[in-house]
């Protein structure tokens, strides 16, 4: 009778010891270690999903960039055009204009300022064709009250040069040109003649696509 217990002590030994490997520790051990990997699988999961989303974004991204640049290029040569074949023109055309006003300013003073005894009339006439309004009618009142008189009795004659000549304003009907002129006068009472230097503003408006001297002011 003393040796049963001890075979009915093992089997309850034996279900302990096959019940305890078994135990909550055991399986969450299990747990843990296939956690990582699903946990590993799912983040694979994550990232690949936003990946193939992201593709797209960065291709408009980048084309939206492409066309930008394209945009900006197409721009500056919209401009590049606007500014060689437009205003570049408004320039040329403005020069040209200048240059008009500053032949018309030159020659003109030249005119004005020059005049021989010998061919008064002729001299007069040139110089009034360059000229209108109001200082047009003070000229002629003057060379031919003035000047005139003076000049065929004391043999008086001049010559007039412009060595430096620019316009100070240009707008599409008026111009202002300031003239500087070496002026040579001889007559009966100086043969050797006397010299002077003077600037003049010239004030010159159109008239029928001519530039005309209104004005003709010593400064």
């Amino acid at each position: 009778m003393a040796g049963r217990p001890g075979p009915r002590g093992r089997p309850d030994q034996d279900v302990e010891s096959r019940v305890r490997p078994v135990s909550t520790e055991s399986h969450t051990d299990d747990v843990e270690v296939t956690e990582p990997e699903s946990t590993g699988v799912e983040l694979d999961a994550d990232t690949a999903e936003p990946t193939e989303r992201k593709a797209p974004t960065g291709v408009r991204r980048h084309l939206g960039a492409i066309l930008l640049i394209v945009a900006l290029v197409a721009s500056a040569g919209v401009a590049a055009w606007l500014y060689f074949f437009q205003f570049r023109t408004d320039l040329q055309v403005n020069a040209d204009a200048q240059k008009v006003a500053l032949d018309a300013a030159t020659t003109g003073t030249t005119a004005l300022l020059s005049y021989s005894p010998d061919t008064l009339e002729q001299d007069f006439t040139e110089a009034k064709s360059r000229l209108t309004g109001d200082f047009l009618d003070y000229y002629t009142q003057f060379t031919e009250q003035i000047v005139t008189p003076a000049a065929k009795e004391k043999q008086v004659e001049t010559s007039a040069a412009v060595v430096q000549a620019g316009v100070a304003e240009m707008n599409p009907d008026s111009a202002v040109v300031l003239v500087f002129v070496n002026q040579t006068t001889t007559s009966k009472e100086n043969p050797d003649g006397a010299f002077a230097a003077s600037a003049v503003k010239v004030g010159l408006t159109k008239v029928d696509d001519r530039w005309l001297i209104n004005t003709f002011d010593p400064v």
